[in-house]
This record gives structure tokens, sequence and C-alpha cells, in this order.
């Protein structure tokens, strides 16, 4: 039988008893069906993650004892920064989550010329909201013990004005560069890929005229979630742990 993982933001000690949040519990009660004695697993992103048991549980609220802490390595080597374009619907949660499972380190969305989703201050909180919770899901799944960080959105003008050392990529179809041609950085990757419709001109102008690498998945022109699943696997099949 598999044993089910969960995040949670709760400090983590050996022989701790933890009461879980509402939510979680009433997944672990009514949607799993879990019962006292049952194994579980949990981590709260220090890296490590802590083999518990439930000691009791009701419809409100379940009570857990952690057992051992568990130093397990589940990281890339490749620290990758991903500025994905915000897309409309599915696609952006669908290029979130796999990019964590690819083992991103750090994720922004970033607002283009051709971004097609216009939302208030308020609903691009709720929105930050539903992507971390997109994130921890993936992380639960994946066997990640970090959370990658989300930064806010922001538009692409401010992102590409902030420091770095890593070495900047960018998807641009017809480019001559292709991403096997790329070389090992030293600092990981900043990797930029745009929304549904891609980059404009002049964004991919401005991209270049701060040092972006402008790179080329091959002949087909593939849907902007594709192309963030397909760029984030080729920098860890050569420079990480795939």
């Amino acid at each position: 039988m598999q044993i089910s993982r969960f995040y949670t933001p709760l400090p983590l000690q050996v022989d701790d008893e933890i009461e879980l949040d509402s939510q979680l519990s009433h997944y672990i009660n009514t949607v799993l069906r879990l019962k006292q004695g049952d194994p579980i697993v949990l981590f709260n992103g220090d890296g490590n993650e802590y083999s518990a048991e439930v000691l009791s549980i009701n419809k409100k609220q379940v009570l857990a004892i952690v057992n051992s802490q568990l130093s397990m390595r589940s990281e890339s080597p490749l620290n990758i920064h991903l500025a994905q374009g915000v897309s409309k619907g599915d696609r952006m949660d669908f290029a979130l989550q796999k990019s964590v499972e690819l083992g991103v380190t750090e994720i922004t969305p970033v607002i283009t010329e051709r971004c097609a989703v216009k939302l208030s201050a308020d609903r691009w909180q709720k929105k930050h909201q539903q992507w971390q919770k997109i994130i921890i899901s993936a992380c639960e799944q994946s066997g990640r013990n970090v959370l990658p960080t989300l930064h806010q959105p922001v538009s692409l003008n401010k992102w590409l004005g902030q420091s770095t050392e890593q070495k900047k990529v960018m998807l641009t179809p017809g480019s001559s560069k292709y991403m096997s041609s790329l070389t090992r950085p030293v600092h990981g990757f900043r990797l930029l890929i745009g929304p549904e419709g891609g980059l404009s001109e002049q964004e991919v102008y401005t991209c270049e005229q701060t040092g972006f690498d402008s790179v080329n998945l091959g002949p087909r022109i593939l849907r902007t979630e594709t192309a963030t699943l397909a760029s984030i696997s080729i920098m860890q099949a050569l420079f990480g742990d795939l």
C-alpha cells in the first residue's frame, strides 16, 4: 500500500503531536478514509520528510504523531527559475504542475503583450493562492520536500530588470540555436517561455538586448505548456538529474 504524503506549514519534530488543518483533515477523513493507526508522511519544506501516524481522526480534525525524520534527497542539482507567460485556463496550471514535478526551483508568472488574462489586484492574489496549491500538490505527488518559490505575477519588463547571475534563455521559434547547444551554467538557468501566441517581436528584441539567448525546440510549433515541459526536461537531461 502506498503511503500518502502531505504538506504542512507547521514545524515538525520527532515525537511531536501535530494537529493538521481542517481542509487536509477533511481530505484524509472523507476522501482517503484513513483510520487511526494508519501511517502517513509529512513534509514542511525544510528538505526532510517525516514518517507519522494518525493518532485520532474525525470530520474536522486529524491528529498525527511524528515518528521519525528522514533525509531524502529529491532536489535537482540544477537551479531553474521559470518565467512562465500567463495563459488562460488549464494551460497555466498544467505548466506549473509539470515544471514542479521536473524540479524547477523558482517560478514567476509574467504578464506579456499577448497575455489574454486581465485581472484586478485581488483576483491576481487569488490566482497566486490557486497556483501555490498546485505547487504543493505537485510536491506531494512527486516526492519533493522543498517547495519551489512562487513569486507574485509581474510584467515582463519588471522581471527583466531583476538582477541575476543565471544564464538567460528564452524560447523563440525560428531561432538558429537549439536547446541542445546550451553549455553548463554555473548558477543555473533563467528560462522565459511566452504565453499562447508567444512573445512579440519587440519583446524578443528587448530580451535579447538584456542578455537572453534565443533557442529553438525544433521545426514544430509547440503549445506554451508543452514548450515548458520539453524545455525543462532537456535542461534536466543535459545538466540535471534526468
